[in-house]
């Protein structure tokens, strides 16, 4: 019976979380990208195998790349735009010859993931990743101050926003910005107002049609090259699943991954499967849209939500949220044996446990609590296998 593969997402040498710390959760492999070399610039072979000789080093394995990210002159389709795109061919070249075999990219404008809360208290005194509504529309309203940022609410929004920012302290207030604003992956560096304000203005004319027309432009340079080298590339999902700050949306839905699919339908152009963000989506159902991705999904990240109707959601425990796990991990399952291939799987955004609350990680990415979250879905994946035998 096949397996999901067990991989784990490592930052690179600077990450307070070691190689041999990851190996000894009983993973096979790790997942991780050149964070240090500047978006846009090729990642050269001699790079990329550095990195895949320090991780081989400890007795694991580097086949999923997470992420080689976009640079916002191609989702703009501006600017040099045309050379970045040679570029990141370049680069997906490069990582073929070196034998990775799995590209994670996303199409997000501006910010990765976004969370209000880096370390919102749960009941057990561990600490998750939250996004409240009413705090980053403050945020947006009133501390970064995006001009004509009222437009895109309602009139009771922004009086929950107003009130919910009277609570705040001077500190409060100061950690919320930052909390935004945190920077791309793999970063120590944030945002500033003025950079994101200037990054906005760039995208006022680009609305999701012109953003989903420019990700297909990308994709009909970039997926056959892929496939002629051998390569998967896998589009995670927006995180969160719709508008924040004005800016276009236009991999949240199923009819997002449907029309990406259908405009580009080779098989190289595929998902990464990640029930955080999909699960996020009020509308959305996991299963349908694994059922109608199955042949695309590529790479998975397996975590859960718990969400209300007004647009927040709380990381839960990988097992017990809002996302049916058990049937998920089913489905995987089945698709794994039809196509006969191990998908990478990695535990998602683990909660902070105080045992590590004085190390310096990056939010969500803390040992512990990938590791319980990474220990459940082994044993939902063994169980369900057993049922199924």
């Amino acid at each position: 019976m096949i397996r999901m593969q067990q991989t784990m997402r490592w930052y690179g040498v600077h990450d307070a979380t070691s190689l041999i710390d990851i190996k000894q959760c009983g993973v096979t492999g790790i997942v991780t990208a050149l964070h240090e070399v500047p978006i846009g610039e090729i990642w050269t072979v001699e790079a990329i195998n550095e990195r895949k000789q320090i991780i081989e080093k400890v007795g694991l394995e580097w086949k999923v790349v997470e992420s080689l990210p976009v640079h916002e002159d191609i989702k703009k389709r501006t600017g040099n735009f045309q050379l970045y795109i040679e570029n990141y061919k370049q680069s997906l070249y490069n990582l073929a010859q070196c034998g990775i075999e799995i590209v994670t990219y996303n199409f997000m404008p501006i910010l990765d993931w976004v969370r209000t809360h880096h370390d919102y208290k749960n009941n057990d005194g561990t600490k998750s990743l939250y996004f409240h509504k009413d705090a980053f529309v403050y945020f947006d309203v009133f501390l970064l101050k995006r001009p004509n940022a009222k437009a895109n609410y309602t009139p009771d929004q922004i009086n929950k926003a107003v009130n919910y920012g009277k609570q705040l302290s001077r500190e409060e207030k100061r950690k919320l910005f930052k909390n935004v604003l945190l920077g791309l992956p793999g970063s120590d560096k944030n945002f500033t107002s003025k950079k994101v304000l200037q990054l906005l203005d760039e995208y006022q004319h680009i609305d999701d049609k012109a953003l989903r027309q420019n990700l297909v432009l990308f994709l009909r340079e970039v997926a056959p090259f892929a496939e002629k080298v051998g390569l998967k590339l896998a589009i995670h999902p927006d995180d969160p699943p719709y508008s924040i700050l004005g800016l276009p949306r236009i991999v949240s839905t199923l009819e997002d991954l449907d029309f990406i699919f259908n405009e580009v339908p080779l098989k190289a152009n595929g998902l990464c499967y990640c029930t955080g963000s999909l699960g996020a989506h009020p509308s959305n159902d996991l299963l349908e849209i694994l059922n109608k991705t199955a042949s695309r999904v590529h790479f998975l990240h397996l975590r859960n939500v718990v969400k209300d109707k007004n647009g927040n959601f709380k990381e839960s425990e990988h097992l017990y949220g809002d996302n049916q796990m058990p049937k998920i991990v089913e489905k995987i399952i089945t698709i794994m044996q039809e196509r006969q291939i191990s998908i990478p799987m990695r535990p998602d955004h683990g909660f902070l446990h105080d045992v590590e609350s004085r190390k310096k990680l990056y939010p969500g990415y803390s040992l512990i609590g990938r590791l319980k979250g990474l220990s459940e879905l082994r044993g939902l994946e063994q169980g369900i296998i057993y049922k199924i035998k």
